[in-house]
């Protein structure tokens, strides 16, 4: 799929500022990423560390509280997003589409939440986390399947094209990674209205994808009553419209 990165980057830029407070699966899963982390990578230091798609810096801020990093290069698409960070020695940046960028070398950890999904050429990126981590260097992310927002695109045909969990998994081992850990979740919010549902996603910036799609009156008003087979009836009689998010976690190690 091709995807209009400069696009992606003007509808999170203008989200920047309601995203932290709507991202909460978004945030969900950067604490659960951090916890595989802490987990799986030893407790020596990883002392110089790359983000990939760092946004407003939920990941970022539980990697300098909870590992011991000596350096943190952030990438993201636009400068903007250095406003969510305050002055810190560690920090350094890597502005631009990282698809077209060159990796910082010799890294003890390659972490990225939430943002793989939106790479065009995803062998190209495991193969340059495999040439910039140091000899078993680690490379932890969390992405989307399949059944990401999957009302969305039932509904409107819209949506990224999200990879099996399989092929992701398969793709690592032929760019010599050992997979460490690997698991995906199901998260569903729950909404009062269809129309909550399509202000939570531009606050968070996914309709970065719905280049084509223009809302009317009439394809709102049509939106909102196909949603409702998405919903559900709770024993006081209220109603609610669910929003699934298919987060997939992967703990690998480069081999030697």
């Amino acid at each position: 799929m091709n995807i209009d990165k400069r696009r992606v980057a003007q509808r999170f830029a203008k989200a920047s500022q309601s995203y932290t407070q709507h991202a909460i699966v978004q945030k969900q899963i950067c604490q659960q990423l951090i916890q595989l982390m802490q987990q799986y990578l030893p407790a020596t230091d990883v002392d110089r560390v790359f983000e990939i798609g760092c946004g407003s810096g939920n990941l970022t801020q539980l990697i300098l509280q909870e590992l011991s990093v000596q350096q943190l290069i952030l990438n993201d698409l636009y400068p903007q997003v250095q406003q969510h960070f305050t002055e810190n020695n560690a920090l350094h940046w890597y502005i631009g589409d990282i698809e077209q960028l060159d990796f910082p070398q010799n890294l003890a950890l390659i972490a990225s939440s939430s943002a793989l999904q939106w790479m065009s050429d995803i062998d190209a990126i495991f193969k340059q986390c495999a040439a910039a981590l140091n000899q078993n260097g680690y490379f932890c992310f969390s992405s989307f399947g399949q059944k990401n927002l999957q009302e969305i695109k039932a509904l409107t045909g819209q949506g990224l094209k999200y990879l099996e969990p399989e092929c992701i998994a398969q793709k690592l081992e032929s760019h010599g990674f050992e997979i460490i850990h690997f698991s995906e979740q199901l998260e569903v919010l729950d909404f009062s209205h269809p129309k909550q549902i399509l202000q939570h996603l531009k606050a968070t910036g996914v309709t970065a994808t719905a280049s084509h799609h223009r809302w009317t009156k009439q394809s709102l008003h049509q939106f909102y009553f196909d949603y409702q087979q998405f919903s559900n009836v709770d024993q006081q009689g209220q109603i609610s419209y669910r929003l699934t998010y298919h987060p997939i976690y992967c703990i690998a190690r480069r081999t030697p």
